[in-house]
């Protein structure tokens, strides 16, 4: 299962440098993740665990970053997801992978209890 989010990096998201704040990306990773974790659960999921995040390359104000969220396995009730960012310039048509993160999401009913999530098949996508 894979969910894409595209975002535009504004001058509130940056540093006086104009460089994206690490913690913005973060977000956003955690938020694309989540999208992939719930397409494959069919439910509410949480983040339990981010389980690395590597910046590699900074992101400046005004380029856009795709990022692509992809289950990699799944537990009893957890989902572990790898999020790749990668930072456009539309307007010199450039595209570079510039941060990787693992997360591992919790499916959970409308008490916050873990609940199991669907193993992972060719169907699936994953």
């Amino acid at each position: 299962m894979e969910a894409r989010v595209l975002e535009s990096v504004f001058p509130t998201d940056t540093n006086p440098r104009g460089r994206l704040f690490g913690g913005q990306l973060v977000a956003w990773m955690d938020k694309a993740a989540g999208y992939a974790a719930m397409r494959h659960a069919r439910n509410v999921v949480v983040t339990a665990a981010i389980d690395h995040i590597d910046f590699r390359v900074p992101v400046v104000q005004g380029e856009m970053v795709e990022l692509i969220a992809r289950v990699e396995s799944v537990g009893r009730t957890s989902i572990r997801v790898r999020v790749d960012v990668h930072k456009e310039d539309a307007i010199e048509g450039t595209r570079t992978l510039c941060t990787t993160g693992l997360f591992t999401l919790v499916s959970v009913d409308d008490a916050g209890r873990p609940t199991p999530v669907p193993p992972l098949t060719a169907a699936t996508g994953s």
